[in-house]
């Protein structure tokens, strides 16, 4: 069904000036809460979140992707949000990321600074040392954020 809806919102949000983080399709008693999320270098606004609600709306309404009722939700994907794609890795480079990945038949986690992305792998310094941790391991991951944290100077 992603599919179905993909270039409708990649197309509102071309045309809006932001970028497409992650699509998610939530079954609700309701009905589907179709929750889109969107970046933008310096940060997404409310103004952006309302006129990509808007364009996608538009566009729903004229193609009638779901046959009843659904509920549309546009967001930023937050301080801490879900690392799914290559891309999503990229964009937290020099972020600290927490990730739970399999190693030697068991779940492990670990959090530091996202360094590198490569073809297989990503590598996090935690402290002094730097783990590579392959991408067919890994079962979740996302950004952390240290409320308080303050910057060394």
């Amino acid at each position: 069904m992603i599919e179905k809806i993909e270039a409708t919102i990649k197309e509102a949000c071309t045309v809006n000036g932001v970028g497409l983080y992650d699509i998610e399709i939530k079954n609700a008693a309701k009905g589907p809460v179709i929750c889109v999320y969107i970046t933008k270098i310096g940060g997404v606004s409310v103004d952006d979140c309302a006129n990509v609600n808007r364009s996608i709306s538009q566009q729903f309404e004229e193609n009638e992707p779901f046959p009843d009722k659904y509920f549309l939700e546009v967001s930023s994907p937050g301080l801490e949000r879900t690392l799914k794609f290559k891309k999503h890795y990229m964009s937290a480079i020099n972020e600290t990321i927490k990730v739970t990945y399999y190693s030697d038949g068991k779940s492990v986690s670990a959090e530091g600074t996202l360094l590198e992305v490569n073809q297989d792998n990503l590598v996090i310094a935690i402290g002094e040392e730097s783990l590579s941790i392959p991408f067919n391991t890994i079962k979740k991951a996302r950004t952390v954020y240290h409320f308080g944290k303050k910057e060394k100077s």
